[in-house]
């Protein structure tokens, strides 16, 4: 669907060069403190963008995951998700706290994937370590019961197994290729579904 979508769109900047952002350095981390965290919520270009931009995030990066195939590629990754592995300055932020950002870029309702994303590759979910468990299931829990949600939350909190990084035209996508990302954003309904899904 995403190559579907973006095809259509592209002929309208065919002609457009494409300048990317200029990445804003910042100080590494003190030793001991990088934590990583494992996320799918549709694409994985926009889970990247979002969860990037989140203060602490030191890393994101696009990848498959939750599947039986040992060597997983876009082409060819039944049963796996489109997943980011999030590596973040826990002196900075939290495990919990980066939960609870989490789901505000997904629509939790939706089972079958993900915006114009349809099918296993696109749905959400969380995949936790046994020590993320607990604050991960606890954050599930604070969104059901907050009232904020227009639907009934599906998202699932999953034994973490292997994370296979996706291939490199995949990664740092929406920085490398603005324009045409927004267009497929855009064109996906994303930003309008989650206003519909999210009560401010």
């Amino acid at each position: 669907m995403r190559r579907t979508l973006i095809a259509s769109l592209l002929f309208l900047i065919a002609c457009s060069p494409t300048e990317p952002a200029t990445a804003q350095p910042s100080p590494p981390p003190p030793t001991g403190a990088v934590q990583e965290a494992v996320f799918a919520g549709g694409c994985f270009w926009c889970m990247e963008h979002d969860m990037g931009a989140i203060p602490g995030v030191v890393e994101v990066m696009s990848g498959y995951t939750g599947g039986t195939n040992a060597n997983p590629t876009y082409e060819n990754h039944p049963g796996h998700y489109e997943a980011v592995r999030v590596r973040f300055d826990s002196s900075r932020i939290s495990y919990r706290q980066l939960v609870d950002r989490y789901w505000r870029y997904t629509d939790p309702t939706d089972a079958s994937g993900q915006f114009c994303d349809r099918g296993s590759s696109y749905r959400p979910a969380i995949f936790v370590t046994p020590a993320q468990r607990a604050d991960a299931e606890a954050s599930k829990a604070a969104v059901i019961t907050s009232g904020r949600v227009n639907g009934r939350v599906i998202t699932p909190v999953l034994d973490l197994g292997p994370f296979t990084e996706a291939e490199e035209y995949h990664r740092d996508y929406a920085r490398r290729n603005a324009m045409q990302y927004q267009l497929y954003r855009t064109g996906c309904g994303r930003d309008a579904r989650l206003r519909e899904v999210w009560r401010r």
